[in-house]
């Protein structure tokens, strides 16, 4: 690796103010090894567990406190030190903060965060903040050691990460010991000076202040521990797997899983296999191909590298590939077949897909499903593939199960899934609830109002949650954004960097649901994937997903640009067609949701504008109408839906009345009261009414209101919500004379699906 780690960073000694090697077995007494005598105090839970990894804070409890007036006649400084912040860091936090508190308020401080990476140097409180900050105000990287300095002396602040330059600010007018007069009494290093900040959770080491500005050299030479074990454990974490026999593109990594170096690839032979990783097969008949790929890891001003040598097989002759083609055909949901089926039209290794059934009436040969009536019994059909490249053929035959349609039922009540926000740990998960009976404005909360969906899979955040129900009626799919904002609160990196996936689930009783999967629907230029939804487009015989995205022209999601709607096709939630645009108005839009009447479609969105006097309706809703879902060019219908009965509106759900001709929107005025409910009796009058009395959720937010039947309902009581459904009445006895009414008794027992009995009115 280099450069090589020139002298021990103990050398940089000059103008030491206080040193905190944070390098002790036990003990709440933190040595300054400065000289100075300025030793730390641990408030709190003190965790040496693993003494070269510094101090353990738990993020509840663990802070040092560093002495009164540590900046003291400093016009200069340099605060430097290793971090790693705990993946589950909660924000806002400091991860140092020397100066002044008042009430609860910062009143003049020095100090540093990760959420976005910056240094901040203030008189009073936030607002009279300078701060130091990447320009591209990125978060500084969890779970893996960073080195973390930030000098000041005349006008400039500059901020190093890993020893090399990330932001510098000419402009800063005050110093260090202009704090409080030289007089701080809040100095801590885990804490913030903001009562009501979080604690920082995760390891801190080698913690210096310094009363001089560093130069770059010396930080640089302060970071080379941290980068060259960075490099070190990703060198050895770094793995391609089996490249003995390849025959697909390789998945190169960008960076490193142990220590976050940055990870660039390069190749000996491109005609073979590219620096992305882009493999080109020999022709059939051909030798194999050879290439070295040697990734190069750098953190910080270090570097490091690791050979990869990788054999490319040869392309497949005709007749292997369509054989290899046919056995790796996959058509979802074979044994179970509810809807339309994708029937793939192009195989693997260059080969097309042509298909038949043996019973078009029930399948035809392009996927269309026709389940037979109810009371007819369940089918099974077989489905060939033939798979063509050149002269040569493949054939497979799947069966299809094919059962059939269910009953038609009446709807008895709603079911509501939605998410409760970012404010705790467990707000991002899918929560349900059930209306009482068939009111959609009363509601009572299913498995004590605890989460029943969780995510495990990609930022382990569940937000918008959508559930539809098939044509058919007897199979649903849920969706939901993959985002995670608890515990960062970066809206601007979930905007530029965030998933390009959507959450998927399938049920066909809402209660026992498939384990989730995570399909990547938008752009490589979409910076988020937000809100997704699905209608199903009965000329398309395909779902239409829509959601917003931002979109990017350069690599990097840099520069400003705003949401647009986009959309997909899918017939099974598992293959997806390209994503494209359905709304652009040149400014962010979000939320759109629909429903259709009488052949109408009729949407509603937000408008995601600031409020001004020439855009009186931005953040609220508007609604438009169509005839087709697809149109790029829909009707006006309303503008600023909710104005005057509330401040804003995000996220509409839309559902009809299961009892007449009325329709429901529940908007969210979020920052505020939550979701409130609206209705109406004509959707082309875009005249929604409050409604006045209303019982919803405690803290419901963007989600959708299904209607259900009696036995969907029941089928979700009995499984969240046990103590709320009756099962059976103790029979009651009553004496009473010819003549005369009954007199029946004010309570009965009752049997509820948990198995208690118990009095009821």
């Amino acid at each position: 690796m280099v450069p090589a780690q020139a002298a021990d960073t103990a050398d940089v000694t000059d103008g030491l103010a206080l040193w905190y090697k944070l390098d002790g077995a036990s003990g709440t007494t933190i040595a300054d090894a400065s000289s100075h005598g300025r030793d730390g105090t641990v408030n709190g839970t003190a965790d040496w567990s693993d003494p070269a990894q510094g101090l353990a804070f738990n993020g509840s409890d663990t802070s040092i406190n560093v002495p009164d007036d540590v900046m003291k006649g400093m016009d200069s400084i340099t605060v430097s030190t290793d971090v790693l912040i705990d993946s589950a860091q909660s924000t806002p936090y400091f991860i140092y903060g020397f100066g002044n508190s008042s009430g609860s308020n910062g009143n003049g401080y020095l100090f540093a965060t990760g959420n976005s990476l910056r240094t901040s140097i203030a008189t009073g409180n936030w607002s009279t903040e300078q701060t130091t900050k990447p320009s591209d105000s990125h978060n500084l990287t969890r779970a893996v050691w960073k080195q973390l300095t930030y000098t000041q002396t005349g006008n400039t602040g500059v901020l190093y990460e890993d020893g090399v330059e990330v932001g510098r600010n000419t402009a800063v007018t005050i110093t260090p010991g202009a704090i409080g007069s030289g007089t701080t009494t809040a100095n801590y290093i885990g804490r913030s000076v903001y009562s009501g900040d979080k604690l920082f959770k995760g390891r801190i080491r080698d913690f210096r202040v310094y009363d001089r500005a560093l130069a770059a050299s010396e930080v640089e030479q302060l970071s080379l521990p941290v980068a060259g074990q960075g490099v070190s454990d990703d060198k050895a974490a770094l793995s391609l797997g089996d490249t003995s026999a390849v025959t697909a593109d390789l998945d190169l990594p960008k960076t490193g899983t142990a220590g976050g170096s940055t990870i660039t690839w390069a190749s000996d032979n491109t005609d073979v296999v590219s620096g992305s990783g882009k493999v080109t097969r020999p022709a059939a008949g051909e030798p194999d191909g050879h290439a070295t790929l040697t990734a190069t890891l750098k953190k910080g001003t270090v570097t490091g590298t690791k050979s990869f040598d990788v054999t490319v097989l040869p392309a497949f002759d005709d007749t292997a590939a369509t054989e290899r083609a046919a056995q790796s055909l996959t058509v979802h949901n074979l044994d179970d077949v509810r809807g339309n089926l994708t029937l793939p039209a192009a195989g693997d290794y260059g080969t097309t897909v042509s298909w038949s059934s043996a019973d078009e009436k029930v399948v035809e040969d392009d996927g269309l499903v026709h389940r037979p009536a109810h009371g007819e019994g369940s089918t099974t059909v077989a489905l060939t593939a033939t798979v063509t490249k050149g002269e040569a053929k493949a054939t497979r035959t799947f069966t299809a199960k094919v059962p059939e349609l269910p009953a038609e039922q009446a709807l008895k009540g709603y079911m509501f899934s939605y998410f409760t926000g970012e404010g705790t740990s467990d707000g991002e998960q899918l929560y349900s609830a059930l209306s009482k009976g068939n009111d959609p404005v009363k509601w009572r909360e299913l498995n004590d109002g605890k989460p029943v969906l969780t995510s495990t899979l990609g930022e382990k955040g569940l937000r918008d949650p959508f559930i539809i129900r098939s044509p058919e009626g007897d199979k649903f799919y849920q969706i939901a954004t993959d985002l995670r904002i608890y515990g960062n609160g970066d809206w601007d990196a979930a905007q530029r960097s965030g998933s390009k996936s959507i959450m998927i689930w399938e049920s066909t009783d809402l209660v026992h649901w498939t384990n989730q999967r995570l399909i990547k629907i938008s752009p490589d230029s979409a910076g988020n994937t937000w809100a997704p939804e699905a209608f199903y487009d009965a000329k398309l015989g395909e779902y239409v997903v829509f959601w917003a995205s931002k979109l990017y022209d350069n690599e990097a999601h840099s520069g400003d640009t705003y949401n647009r709607m986009m959309y997909a096709t899918t017939r099974d939630f598992y293959t997806f067609s390209e994503p494209k645009v359905w709304i652009d108005r040149g400014y962010s839009v979000i939320d759109s949701t629909m429903i259709q009447n009488n052949g109408t479609y009729y949407r509603l969105s937000k408008d995601e504008r600031n409020n001004s006097s020439s855009t009186p309706n931005s953040k609220f809703i508007f609604e438009e109408k169509s005839d087709s879902i697809l149109n790029p060019s829909w009707t006006a219908v309303a503008e600023g839906i909710g104005k005057g009965a509330m401040s804003a509106a995000e996220g509409p759900l839309v559902f009809k009345s299961n009892t007449g001709d009325k329709w429901y929107a529940f908007l969210d005025e979020f920052g505020g009261r939550g979701y409130l409910p609206f209705e109406t009796t004509d959707l082309d009058s875009g005249n929604w009414t409050p409604v006045a009395d209303y019982d919803l959720p405690a803290k419901p937010r963007h989600g959708t209101v299904l209607p259900v039947t009696q036995a969907e309902y029941d089928r979700l009581l009995r499984a969240y919500q046990p103590d709320q459904l009756v099962e059976s009445v103790e029979a009651v006895k009553v004496k009473t004379r010819t003549g005369e009414a009954p007199v029946l008794p004010a309570t009965v027992i009752a049997t509820y699906a948990d198995g208690v009995r118990r009095p009821v009115a």
